[in-house]
């Protein structure tokens, strides 16, 4: 997408702390202060929002190619958009399996050309996804594509000897591998949680040990190899505390956790409602508590949000048979801002920090997650964190509308966003016609 026009944002709230104009020009931020000269500029009338550094989503899944029923690089990216994304990372359990340079490149290219955000695909770990032999790592690193995240999520690098051979792998070029930490022979059948309400129920259980054990396994080949490890969509506590004690060690182990995983847990599995079933699962109420203050304390480095639409034929049908996976690019800062800002956890600089700088930072991302100050690029948002909405899935740009939260009335409204300097997001709410009009026509 070009980056074309002058905006002058006036009285933002940047980080929610003290408000100043941001001016945006071809793509840059040119200045950043109090009552700045409009000077032929669109201005934006912000006063009550706050600005923030676009968002990173380490771990979405876009689909294509090859599941473009379910989504697609255009639609998944502008569900991004309107999120507050303005970058994303497309997670490789595509078909084919984005395990070649090939298939990267194009990933690439659906991302370009649909200009929405910065889609950066992420490579598989092992051909197919199959946990056998290794992919073309350093084939994918060198590509158009420059991949600097290699991960089989959906699946787990279960072999310790490729989970380690891919660790020394990577380091060469400063990647980083992002495990799904699933001991696979102690899920199997696995329908949910393992708990009070999985006994209850007679649902298989999937027990927090088979997160845990990955997880412990994996920080001590990090430690070993001397290369990065990045943990996805942690969820339970003893998650939680390996993690704290592996960064006390110096291990380079960073974390994530999914905004479902922050509000939502295992007791609304007593519905039977399959849009609550998730890999990994909902956990307990003390575990969501857990990863708060995970989060909160720097333990858990980020929020990713494990966007996994599905058809609706395969949601709408009987538990056992149901996808695992729930959207959430749309949906994640009202989440978080629910669960973490709301409630004192955090401010919105923290915010910042974890859904912006330090994604960007993991990625290898350098243009994305960049300080809102003059010479960075414009990859900006605009929030209003006292509106609220009642979620609805039918009215969302993601062809999945497999959402938990349809019908929760959340906080915080993206207002704009502006990628590379064109405003991709503009309500009406800032005086301004919206520019999606002009690029779909």
């Amino acid at each position: 997408m070009s980056t074309t026009g002058t905006y002058l944002i006036r009285d933002a709230s940047v980080l929610g702390t003290e408000q100043a104009d941001i001016r945006i020009e071809n793509g840059t931020i040119t200045a950043v202060g109090p009552g700045l000269d409009a000077d032929g500029a669109e201005v934006l009338k912000a006063h009550g929002l706050i600005a923030l550094p676009g968002m990173v989503d380490l771990h979405t899944h876009l689909r294509e190619p090859g599941r473009e029923d379910a989504e697609t690089v255009e639609t998944g990216s502008r569900a991004a958009a309107l999120g507050g994304f303005t970058a994303v990372h497309a997670m490789a359990n595509s078909m084919p399996v984005a395990d070649t340079a090939g298939v990267v490149e194009q990933v690439l290219s659906l991302g370009e050309r649909a200009g929405w955000v910065d889609v950066r695909p992420v490579g598989a770990v092992t051909v197919g996804l199959a946990g056998e032999r290794l992919a073309e790592l350093g084939a994918m690193a060198d590509s158009r594509a420059r991949v600097r995240v290699f991960s089989d999520d959906g699946k787990c690098v279960s072999d310790p000897v490729l989970m380690r051979r891919a660790l020394e792998y990577v380091k060469a070029f400063d990647g980083v591998v992002a495990q799904h930490a699933q001991e696979p022979r102690l899920t199997e059948s696995a329908q949910m949680n393992e708990g009070e309400v999985s006994a209850v129920l007679g649902l298989a259980g999937w027990p927090a040990v088979a997160e845990e054990a990955i997880i412990a396994r994996d920080v001590l080949l990090a430690k070993h190899t001397g290369s990065r490890l990045h943990v996805c969509h942690l969820s339970t506590a003893g998650s939680v505390e390996i993690i704290r004690w592996a960064k006390a060690q110096g291990i380079s182990v960073t974390a994530e956790v999914t905004p479902h995983h922050l509000l939502l847990t295992d007791e609304l599995v007593r519905s039977y409602d399959p849009v609550y079933k998730v890999n990994p699962p909902l956990r307990t109420a003390a575990d969501v508590q857990a990863v708060r203050r995970g989060l909160a304390d720097g333990t858990i480095d980020i929020v990713g949000t494990d966007h996994a639409p599905h058809p609706s034929e395969h949601k709408e049908c009987e538990w056992e048979q149901a996808a695992m996976g729930m959207t959430g690019l749309e949906t994640a800062l009202s989440v978080v801002q629910h669960t973490m800002i709301d409630t004192g956890l955090m401010d919105w600089a923290g915010f910042a920090r974890v859904t912006s700088s330090t994604p960007a930072r993991i990625g290898n991302v350098s243009t994305q997650g960049r300080p809102l100050a003059a010479g960075e690029p414009a990859h900006v948002i605009l929030v209003n964190p006292t509106a609220r909405r009642t979620v609805d899935p039918h009215k969302m740009a993601s062809k999945g509308r497999n959402s938990p939260f349809a019908g929760l009335e959340l906080p915080g409204v993206v207002e704009a966003v502006f990628y590379a300097g064109h405003p991709t997001v503009l309500s009406g709410r800032l005086n301004t016609p919206h520019p999606a009009a002009a690029k779909e026509s």
